[in-house]
């Protein structure tokens, strides 16, 4: 479930595109790759992952296709990474009483 949001952020490139994005206003591909050094198809493509995983929905405004982030999975995400890391947690307390007996 949450395997297709962590191989969607495991590249550079989408990381920065969903920091650009969560500044909360829908954004064109024309803005997103203005400043950056990557194409116009390059950002398209990574866009097209980051859509698939859920992290960022597209609508059409016009002719333009505007694409915004949805904070949905990665909040997923955070409470699947605390329920490990309490996990964790009491799996090394449980050891470490051991150890200490």
């Amino acid at each position: 479930m949450h395997a297709p949001v962590f191989a969607a952020l495991g590249h550079p490139a989408r990381l920065a595109l969903v920091a650009r994005l969560s500044g909360g206003e829908p954004s064109s591909i024309s803005r997103l790759t203005a400043g950056s050094r990557m194409t116009r198809q390059a950002v398209t493509k990574h866009l097209r992952v980051l859509e698939g995983a859920g992290i960022v929905r597209s609508k059409h405004a016009g002719r333009e296709k505007l694409f915004e982030y949805d904070a949905a999975p990665i909040a997923g995400l955070r409470d699947y990474l605390d329920r490990v890391s309490a996990q964790w947690d009491r799996t090394l307390a449980r050891l470490k009483s051991f150890v200490e007996e």
